[in-house]
């Protein structure tokens, strides 16, 4: 039965026993709310002292329970199969390293601390220092690392970064300041690279940062601004004076064989010479030999003979031809050049009567070779 009903009292409301039909008391209903939430944890006076403390006990046990499940998942965690992770239990380091895959760690009590270890990272670095013979000069290089000891990383040094660019800045102002700035603009940034690395290594390794150097790039290496316009002009000159002598070899390697293929030819062609001069003369003397000896026996013939010989051989190549004529010491000749430069019908008559004038010195050189024989 409702509390405004007939019957029940009508004057009665749930918030009190109020007489009048007003509003009711919020500050009563909040005293009546928290009356009644204290007898349900057994601080009300109305309430019954032994539910009460059913219920509070129950109630304590799910709040624990809650809190139990709630710290158990808090600690829960997954590694990633390029991290590490480091204990610390009440802030001692523990031994053991937390490796790749689900694990869990009391909250509070521990703390974990977790590094990719396999992440190349980058650590830029540019600066300007004095070479070996007192120039500045702007280097600018990349330092690549990963974590090698993650205990160490996280826990040997408080900031491992700025003592990678601590080291890095004093191995760059060493290994600068004993190279002449030649070699640190042109060739030798490569092996500074090398140089730089290795100090820097070895400043980590000394320092215990836990950091593995894999690479160090030298980016650029360049004047300062002031002077960079005259330093590119001398550069420039350097790769023009390279040019030319690379031209210049190249010339040489092509004038070079030129001529001592030359020379050998030269070389060769004087042996074939020598040796054919020299057999020529051999035989020309082995032909007198032979000559003299038929002298010897017939110097008359012999001396005919050759004087046939050589006159043969010296009006072989002249264009006139001589007729030896008997009984007298005149001789004639036929200019056949000239004959030959005429034309016409003339020419050839002329030729023909030539050609029998020729004909017929075969028999007059006969006829003279006979006469002296009978002499």
């Amino acid at each position: 039965m409702a509390w405004n009903e007939p019957g029940n009292g009508g004057d009665k409301d749930p918030w009190g026993n109020r007489q009048d039909q007003g509003p009711p008391d919020l500050d009563e209903a909040f005293k009546k709310l928290r009356d009644n939430l204290g007898g349900m944890f057994g601080g009300g006076k109305n309430s019954a002292p032994s539910g009460g403390g059913r219920l509070t006990s129950s109630l304590l046990i799910l709040i624990v329970l809650g809190g139990l499940v709630g710290y158990g998942l808090m600690g829960i965690y997954t590694l990633d199969e390029q991290e590490r992770g480091v204990v610390l239990r009440f802030g001692e380091v523990q031994e053991a390293i937390v490796m790749p895959g689900l694990s869990w760690y009391p909250p509070i009590v521990d703390k974990v601390i977790i590094h990719n270890v396999s992440r190349v990272r980058s650590h830029p670095h540019d600066s300007e220092m004095l070479t070996e013979d007192e120039n500045i000069v702007k280097v600018k290089l990349t330092v690549q690392y990963v974590i090698d000891d993650v205990k160490k990383y996280a826990l040997e040094v408080r900031d491992p970064e700025k003592s990678l660019h601590q080291s890095t800045e004093a191995a760059v102002r060493h290994v600068a300041g004993s190279t002449e700035m030649d070699e640190v603009l042109t060739e030798g940034r490569a092996v500074m690279g090398d140089e730089i690395k290795a100090r820097i290594q070895n400043y980590m390794m000394a320092y215990g940062t836990g950091i593995f150097v894999t690479q160090v790039n030298v980016d650029e290496t360049a004047p300062p601004d002031a002077v960079r316009e005259a330093f590119d002009e001398v550069i420039r000159a350097r790769e023009d004076e390279v040019r030319v002598r690379n031209e210049a070899d190249a010339y040489a390697n092509q004038v070079i064989p030129e001529a001592r293929g030359e020379a050998q030819r030269y070389l060769e062609e004087a042996e074939g010479y020598r040796q054919r001069v020299v057999a020529q003369a051999r035989g020309e003397a082995e032909r007198f030999n032979q000559l003299y000896v038929e002298y010897k026996a017939a110097p008359e013939v012999t001396r005919e003979r050759m004087y046939l010989d050589t006159m043969e051989a010296v009006m072989s190549n002249s264009s006139k031809v001589m007729i030896d004529v008997e009984g007298g010491n005149n001789m004639m000749y036929i200019p056949l050049d000239r004959m030959m430069q005429q034309g016409g019908q003339t020419v050839r008559g002329n030729g023909m009567a030539g050609s029998d004038s020729v004909s017929q010195r075969p028999q007059d050189t006969t006829s003279a070779r006979s006469r002296r024989d009978r002499q």
